[in-house]
């Protein structure tokens, strides 16, 4: 089996562009991946296109192989938009791989430890606990999620006193607490606005009265010190980890004791291959998978194969697309999980290239915050 084209489609996800690519062989097995959108969105196409001129004419199956061929292609560490192109060229192999075995891919990496994927979703617009209260009861209701992902900021953070909206976050909690069903559980998503770890470690101080499931990405990435620092200081599970690139810097974060659970994105990190990698390293410093997965059907379904494979995986980020067209039959939750479709190979879901045909493309940038002294902030 050889590969012989690499095509990508321009779609998108309710509102956020997604790159769709389809490698093809010379037997009539393809296999799809879904890109992961950092921006500039239409620079991977061609980026993917020159990959692919490293991978033609290559068995597909030899995913390993052709992974670390195009890591080893990069004369310097491939960042961002390089490794979003290699992870979805990753996915795609491994699609083949599964498709040309018979076998779902979970089987091909040695076999499911779980019969399902618990999955919990970001509920970011509700204005107060009432709401909150209404949105996560619905999703309970519809799929049977028991875990949801809330922001602590009840106003602009960077209005008014520190103090003052952290006073309004513990309250706040406690009011989500006394309205929902106690067995629903809760994170945080600070999304890396702090700046300063003090100020990240009082945020956490005020959600711990009320067992938040853990607290997600306070500060940047980049200086591992502050994570040591803030992890050493708070009571409640700490989370990172949807920035970072590689092993390497798992392995940084981990070795300094920086959190409690990580958060690779398997469209961010390399793929399928390198995912695994950091999960061994997790494993061995006693931490936990929440992979991260704000992607649409196609990745989600990748993230589903990784996650029950994985013994020390916690649970799966996955919000439920309104508008999608381009898949058939996604994952959908159901009592809160994801179940695996053993009698499906590749992925398990069909993409309806049809509806490809069209370009569907959706324009979206992250707006950057002004501060009321008109310097600018992380959104």
């Amino acid at each position: 089996m050889r590969i012989t084209a690499l095509k990508t489609y321009m779609q998108r996800v309710d509102e956020r562009p997604r790159l769709l690519v389809k490698i093809e062989t010379n037997e009539g097995i393809s296999g799809w991946g879904e890109a992961y959108n950092h921006g500039p969105d239409r620079a991977l196409a061609p980026l993917l296109d020159y990959l692919f001129t490293q991978i033609v004419g290559e068995d597909p199956r030899r995913v390993e192989f052709l992974v670390h061929k195009l890591n080893q292609q990069c004369r310097f560490p491939p960042g961002a938009l390089g490794l979003a192109a290699i992870s979805v060229i990753d996915h795609a192999l491994w699609d083949i791989a599964g498709k040309a075995a018979g076998l779902p891919v979970y089987m091909l990496l040695g076999g499911n430890v779980r019969d399902r994927v618990r999955v919990y979703c970001g509920v970011y617009t509700a204005p107060d606990p009432e709401a909150a209260l209404a949105q996560t009861q619905e999703l309970n209701e519809r799929y049977g999620y028991t875990a949801f992902k809330l922001s602590p900021y009840r106003r602009d953070l960077h209005e008014g006193r520190w103090g003052e909206l952290v006073r309004e976050t513990g309250q706040y909690f406690g009011r989500v607490r006394e309205l929902c069903p106690s067995r629903f559980e809760f994170a945080f998503d600070a999304h890396a606005k702090i700046f300063e770890p003090i100020q990240a470690i009082q945020l956490a101080q005020a959600l711990a009265p009320n067992d938040p499931l853990f607290y997600e990405e306070p500060i940047r990435p980049e200086h591992i010190p502050a994570w040591r620092e803030i992890r050493s200081k708070v009571s409640v599970p700490l989370a990172t980890g949807e920035s970072l690139y590689s092993r390497f810097e798992f392995l940084s974060l981990l070795s300094a004791g920086g959190a409690d659970i990580v958060q690779p994105d398997i469209c961010v990190v390399g793929g399928v291959c390198e995912m695994r990698r950091i999960a061994t390293i997790a494993e061995a410093h006693y931490a936990t998978l929440a992979p991260h997965n704000p992607m649409g059907p196609l990745a989600t379904a990748v993230n589903v194969h990784f996650c029950a494979t994985q013994t020390n995986f916690k649970i799966l980020e996955f919000k439920p697309a309104v508008h999608a067209p381009w898949a058939i039959d996604p994952y959908v939750p159901v009592d809160g999980h994801m179940e695996l479709r053993p009698d499906r190979p590749g992925w398990g879901i069909e993409i309806d290239e049809a509806v490809l045909e069209r370009e569907d493309y959706v324009h979206w940038e992250r707006k950057v915050t002004r501060k009321q002294d008109g310097s600018t902030a992380y959104p």
